[in-house]
């Protein structure tokens, strides 16, 4: 999820957890500790493109880093003025909470992330909210400045609008879940309408609210792409796009691979000339790109480009709107 709700959910942790001790602090402190797996994005200068692919949304999202990571924060804030007095375990589960929810609410975007790490390197992606929805943020930066402006850390009802914004924005949560079941049942009836077989169904939402989503059907050797709105109730037109994967065959190996991992089977290859062009459906879906004879099934892509002397250039690129 984007930033802003990050820090909301580690303020509302925060919150709930020592606000009617500390007052406000606590939401300062939640909102710090909440934003501490995305500071991997700090070292993608020190790896290389490839190694990039894998490094956001690694061990910084893992469960052992809030495991382990939750101990040396607590301990940092038994040391602090502030948080000194409060039992060792209470810091802990601050500290455990605000990074776990962190992580946890990351799965539920498309993006995937690597929550078994260093056992496995699984993506655990339920693909069921945008990246950005205030659907979601709106009521749980609510609750939470609620609570910390309007009442006193002793004020009895203090923890009431944080409690609040926390049920609802689960509560939003928990629908997009059960919206995504209701949304591949209409993407399969429409495939099984088209006579379009196929053997994964990717569905992911864009935009806010939920209400529109693209479907991704693989067959095994193409790649059918949809948009559905629930608001307009829309007959599904599919474009298709074959995936090429023997475009990958030679291409370094270690690249090939991490590219289907990344891409966890919805990708496409293309080839202009000696550059080769990967679209990651899976981390990127902004709908088809036209550009006269060419059509690209997404506007993100990733550019290899080999070398002389057996290596390669590997960089990204973006289709413009038409």
């Amino acid at each position: 999820m984007d930033s802003l709700t990050q820090a909301a959910l580690g303020a509302a942790v925060g919150e709930a957890i020592l606000g009617k001790k500390i007052g406000g602090k606590a939401a300062l402190i939640g909102a710090a500790i909440g934003t501490i797996p995305d500071l991997d994005v700090l070292l993608t200068p020190f790896f290389s493109p490839l190694e990039n692919i894998s490094i956001h949304r690694g061990y910084s999202h893992s469960i052992l880093f809030c495991l382990l990571g939750a101990l040396l924060i607590a301990y940092l804030l038994s040391h602090l003025k502030v948080t000194k007095a409060e039992a060792y375990w209470r810091l802990w589960l601050l500290s455990f909470l605000g990074l776990f929810t962190h992580v946890l609410l990351d799965a539920f975007t498309t993006y995937g992330t690597q929550l078994f790490l260093p056992f496995t390197d699984w993506r655990v992606s339920f693909d069921s909210i945008n990246i950005v929805d205030p659907f979601y943020t709106v009521p749980l930066l609510a609750g939470v400045l609620l609570s910390v402006f309007r009442f006193a850390p002793d004020a009895k009802r203090r923890a009431l609008p944080n409690q609040l914004g926390l049920l609802v924005s689960t509560a939003y949560l928990l629908f997009t879940l059960a919206n995504k079941a209701h949304i591949e049942n209409v993407f399969a009836a429409a495939l099984a309408e088209q006579d379009i077989k196929f053997e994964k169904l990717l569905t992911v939402p864009v935009k806010v609210g939920n209400t529109t989503w693209y479907g991704v059907a693989n067959d095994g050797e193409q790649l059918h792409i949809g948009k559905y709105s629930m608001l307009s109730g829309n007959t599904i037109a599919f474009e298709s796009f074959p995936i090429n994967e023997q475009l990958l065959e030679g291409v370094d190996p270690e690249l090939a691979d991490r590219m289907k991992w990344f891409a966890q089977g919805f990708y496409t290859v293309a080839q202009e000339g000696r550059t080769i062009r990967v679209y990651n459906m899976q981390c990127d879906m902004q709908g088809v790109r036209h550009f006269g004879d060419y059509k690209a099934p997404t506007a993100f892509y990733f550019q290899i480009v080999p070398e002389m002397g057996g290596g390669y250039e590997l960089s990204t690129g973006m289709h413009p709107k038409e």
